[in-house]
């Protein structure tokens, strides 16, 4: 009985982590280009991330089957909506993963993911337009999941030969991207601060400029004014998030830290990426600060949801 009400309880939100460690995994992949480490640290995390996904994707369909109430509930939560993208997310990360060591396999769960991407896009936007009870102070950088997610794709099917399909989906992200964050900046601005749990999900500023740049130099062939943009931004509000440490590391731990996985891992790639392209020396180290950090930081995440794990603080009703 108390297996079955953690599963009521299982969140869509979960499914951050298989962000976070395939963004990982991306990292150590870009890494052994740039500073020759060893692939299999990248092919490691790469088949950890999909183990996990599997593991989170047969606990949340017996949660559909068992709990449907629970499903519904998420999918009418003004916050918890925005996070049910993480899963055709997650496969998009892990195709791209896949991309130069099983070709074929990685085209068909990219393709899987980006089509599944779509239609929840198309879902929660539709419900954003015609919704009844959403307010100002429910905005929140995860918004960004849903729609912006599309930005994404490009990143391993410029690759696959989809080029077309790239650039649409890369032309949804961008636009979403920019009417998203005049009104994240509107609300925090202008409302109430964002609540403790929710103050991690400010990290998501970064993944559309960051993974924006990555797909879009893969788009145009190069480095544009354009690129230099989204690259430059990314660092910018890496660097404003970075001034603001005190006040996360003043935070208890929640599940909604998770958000600091996957955007850190996308500037970190872009920044690898930007290195090759200009080969100027304060990207190298930039580059492997970042590589640094953003590891650290997923280990410490990982090793924090273990322990709350083992205390019982996970899958449990929110207070």
């Amino acid at each position: 009985m108390q297996t079955d009400t953690r599963l009521a309880h299982f969140p869509v939100g979960f499914f951050a982590m298989v962000m976070g460690l395939s963004g990982l995994s991306l990292v150590w992949q870009k890494a052994a280009e740039v500073f020759d480490t060893p692939a299999v640290i990248g092919q490691g995390l790469l088949a950890l991330a999909t183990l996990i996904f599997g593991v989170f994707a047969l606990a949340y369909g017996v949660k559909w089957l068992k709990h449907p109430d629970a499903v519904r509930a998420e999918l009418d939560h003004p916050v918890k909506l925005s996070f049910v993208p993480a899963i055709s997310i997650s496969l998009i990360l892990i195709g791209t993963g896949m991309a130069h060591s099983l070709p074929a396999i990685a085209e068909t769960i990219w393709t899987v993911g980006a089509v599944a991407h779509l239609l929840l896009t198309l879902f929660i936007v539709n419900r954003w337009i015609h919704h009844q009870h959403f307010e100002i102070n429910h905005i929140n950088p995860a918004w960004f999941i849903p729609a912006v997610g599309n930005i994404l794709v490009p990143i391993a099917g410029v690759g696959f030969g989809q080029v077309s399909a790239s650039w649409f989906f890369f032309s949804i992200g961008v636009v979403f991207w920019l009417v998203l964050l005049t009104i994240i900046f509107y609300r925090v601005f202008f409302h109430a601060p964002l609540p403790g749990r929710l103050l991690p999900t400010l990290f998501i500023l970064v993944a559309p400029p960051a993974a924006g740049f990555i797909g879009y130099t893969q788009l145009a062939g190069g480095l544009d004014g354009f690129a230099r943009v989204q690259v430059n931004i990314a660092l910018f509000l890496t660097l404003l998030l970075a001034i603001q440490f005190r006040r996360f590391v003043a935070l208890p731990f929640f599940i909604s830290f998770w958000a600091y996985s996957f955007p850190l891992a996308a500037m970190t790639v872009a920044m690898m990426v930007y290195h090759q392209l200009t080969q100027t020396p304060w990207t190298l180290w930039a580059s492997g600060l970042l590589v640094a950090v953003t590891t650290l930081v997923i280990a410490w995440l990982a090793v924090a949801t273990a322990k709350a794990a083992r205390a019982g603080e996970i899958c449990v009703p929110e207070g």
